[in-house]
């Protein structure tokens, strides 16, 4: 595996090369079908603008949120762009077998050759009851403290090299390998590049350990950024994938035309985090129910503290939010996530980062 096909080049005037996390948001009086139009559309426009990547995260039983299905996802954008890399941000791997994730990614990259990312997670990517139903057992540490075993037994499907005497020897990912060793077996010299995801220390070390890249969910756990970075830079041994560190960091940034309108569109996002956190989940909120909501001054304090962490206002203040992160955290990459109401503001918000940076216009 080329380290090409992790680490990208910056475009226009941006400090690091810019990317796309979409959570496939589904606002109030619209439906699951309006978003994903929107996913097209995006991935479409931020193709056109120069942005590196574009990644799908998965999570459940959550109105709001229609990314359930991130394979699923994937190959219908696969089929609507050319040239920007597809991936998870992330697969959440406890949830699932192994197996089957090999499969599901085998299956993408086939579709789109040497454009597919393979981002793992160890969390559920939901509530406990739901992460129970998923993985038919209610004994949920049990998976995530296996996460090392089953990252070590997909790479194994992924590659195909499950040594001799093992009991899964015998059997392959397809398509995957094993049909380049098979009479007349012609096989994609590539495979997905896995990278870890996190929020905290763990799966920082672990990519570190591996020599994998790296991406932190700096969206919602801002203050264990620099930290987690760090400890992956220490953590770092070079590897067949990467000869030195590479981490992206996801960043709730939204651009608009003036800051008020800005603030209004973080308020509301603002007022869905309220009651995800509390047990609600929902549809994302208009602007205008946000601005007449009664906030308790404890979720007042929570909007306030949320919203630190959200780079938005207009194009120029956006820029520099982005500017002044990149350089703090030292990130490789910044992968940005527009979270809205309506699907227009968001593809709006990333024309307008574009812009900011003379991202390339498409012709």
């Amino acid at each position: 595996m080329a380290a090409d096909e992790i680490r990208g080049a910056a475009a226009g005037t941006a400090p690091v090369p810019l990317s796309v996390l979409d959570l496939v948001t589904v606002g109030a009086g619209r439906t699951a079908t309006d978003a994903l139009r929107t996913s097209v559309a995006l991935a479409r426009l931020t193709e056109a603008r120069g942005f590196h990547r574009y990644w799908v995260a998965e999570h459940h039983s959550m109105p709001g949120v229609a990314s359930s299905s991130p394979a699923v996802i994937l190959a219908h954008l696969a089929a609507h762009t050319d040239r920007i890399r597809l991936g998870s941000g992330g697969v959440m791997l406890p949830n699932h077998a192994p197996l089957v994730i090999a499969e599901q990614f085998g299956t993408l990259e086939a579709m789109a050759p040497g454009r597919i990312d393979l981002g793992l997670g160890r969390a559920p990517g939901t509530d406990g009851a739901t992460a129970a139903a998923l993985r038919r057992t209610d004994r949920l540490n049990e998976g995530a403290d296996d996460f090392p075993q089953q990252l070590a037994e997909l790479i194994r499907f992924l590659d195909d090299d499950f040594p001799d005497g093992h009991p899964y020897r015998r059997i392959h990912a397809v398509p995957g390998p094993v049909q380049a060793t098979s009479p007349g077996g012609v096989q994609s010299p590539h495979r997905p590049p896995i990278w870890l995801l996190g929020s905290s220390g763990f799966s920082a070390r672990l990519a570190g350990t591996l020599g994998l890249p790296f991406a932190f969910a700096h969206h919602f756990s801002a203050r264990n950024t620099v930290p987690a970075l760090d400890l992956y830079r220490e953590s770092f041994r070079p590897s067949a994938v990467l000869d030195r560190p590479y981490a992206l960091i996801g960043v709730s940034a939204l651009a608009a035309d003036d800051e008020k309108e800005a603030r209004r569109q973080v308020l509301a996002a603002a007022l869905n985090m309220v009651r995800l956190r509390s047990g609600r989940p929902g549809l994302v909120p208009t602007p205008e129910e946000a601005e007449h909501y009664d906030f308790s001054p404890m979720e007042r304090e929570f909007v306030d503290s949320w919203n630190a962490n959200v780079v938005h206002g207009t194009p120029d203040e956006v820029r520099a939010g982005l500017d002044e992160l990149q350089k703090r955290t030292g990130a490789d990459e910044l992968m940005l996530t527009a979270n809205a109401h309506s699907g227009d503001v968001r593809l709006r918000s990333y024309e307008l980062v574009a812009d900011a940076y003379g991202l390339p216009t498409p012709t």
